[in-house]
């Protein structure tokens, strides 16, 4: 497991909990729960990350109650977690919001069949919730209009070491039974398909070439077919190896995020910057998360052609990018500015960089390693 500030955040959670979370220095992590003893996830650690919100289904299945606060993190928009609430309630679960809480109870989960379909598609996070929650309720719970992406996929196969008994994940409908108890298990954690994909436009953004190690072709599908729309050239080797060349130049492409196997909306900041240094016009849609365009005004700033229309903004290509003082607003928007640093003419600093940490390990050594001229500045 990657050393990363959202990673550390959910280890103090589990802590908070009575967990006993040990990392050894080959990067596992081992975490025993056997005197877990609260159900209160506080506010002061639940609300700087939105997947902590991911302890209510399992403390709601394993005590029959739960206290849990409004989950934070980044700034992107409205992110409701109605379906969570909807799809705990119709496993018999009641549910309460005070003072900032997610208040749960309820003497006995029972299984039940869940649509989980929202006004921007599916819920990843609400998924997880749903499904950990479910594996420990009487009967069977079918859940319809479920995430598909490959970390619901991943942790399905986990719960099923531990005992769960899950079918489907990875597709709309996910079937689970309920058994009495889970045990502990080992699993190794799928890697991370955003930030393969951050490095792979890093490689084309700069014109260069670039290998990707450990990374998943199959949950990188949709970034590739645009890498290639573009004029990239993508050559998949053995052992998850992605090997990316750019040519001079690029031509403009069309993007719409949408859930898996879509285009995520994760990679749409990043894109937007690749998209500055296309020959033409590119149109980007955010379809997930309407307001995520956090990064345009900072992009602006290096001196972007970049009109905003609602849920779209138009990118016109080909304009020099100059270096200037930045401020990363969430995760995702943070590597945006760093890919546009990378071409940028002069210096560019950004400023509240810990965005980053939460989901890169160390980012400035891996670019600094292939090149470019990059670090960090307490």
């Amino acid at each position: 497991m990657p050393n990363l500030r959202d990673v550390n955040t959910m280890f103090e959670i589990l802590r908070s909990l009575g967990a006993v979370v040990d990392r050894k220095e080959n990067g596992e992590i081992e975490v025993d729960t056997a005197n877990v003893n609260r159900h209160i996830a506080p506010y002061e650690l639940v609300s700087t990350m939105r997947a902590s919100v991911c302890v209510l289904g399992p403390l709601l299945a394993r005590f029959g109650k739960a206290k849990v606060s409004h989950p934070g993190g980044c700034v992107i928009g409205l992110r409701p977690i109605d379906l969570h609430i909807k799809g705990l309630e119709k496993l018999g679960a009641k549910i309460e919001i005070e003072e900032g809480y997610i208040i749960a109870s309820a003497a006995k989960l029972i299984g039940a069949n869940i649509f989980l379909g929202g006004a921007f598609g599916s819920t990843v996070l609400g998924t997880a919730n749903v499904m950990m929650a479910a594996t420990l309720a009487e009967g069977i719970t079918i859940i319809e209009s479920a995430a598909c992406e490959p970390e619901i996929a991943d942790l399905a196969e986990f719960l099923n070491k531990m005992g769960a008994k899950v079918k489907g994940a990875g597709s709309h409908i996910i079937r689970i039974e309920g058994v009495k108890e889970l045990k502990g298990a080992e699993h190794e954690v799928i890697p991370d398909r955003i930030e393969a994909g951050t490095y792979m436009i890093a490689g084309v953004i700069t014109r260069g070439s670039i290998l990707v190690e450990g990374a998943v072709f199959e949950h990188t599908h949709a970034l590739i077919d645009k890498l290639e729309e573009i004029g990239a050239e993508i050559i998949i080797e053995k052992g998850n190896k992605i090997k990316v060349t750019a040519p001079e130049k690029l031509r403009a492409v069309d993007i719409t995020t949408m859930p898996y196997p879509g285009f995520p909306t994760d990679m749409q900041a990043q894109m937007m910057t690749l998209m500055l240094t296309s020959d033409g016009i590119s149109l980007i849609t955010e379809r997930i998360y309407p307001e995520r365009f956090m990064h345009v005004s900072e992009l602006l700033r290096m001196g972007a052609n970049i009109i905003r229309e609602g849920p779209s903004v138009i990118v016109n290509g080909g304009k020099k990018l100059s270096g200037a003082p930045l401020m990363a607003s969430d995760l995702r928007a943070s590597a945006a500015l760093v890919l546009a640093g990378l071409i940028a003419e002069g210096q560019t600093e950004i400023s509240r960089v810990y965005h980053l940490d939460r989901g890169y390990e160390h980012i400035e050594e891996k670019l600094a390693g292939i090149g470019a001229d990059i670090s960090r500045i307490k």
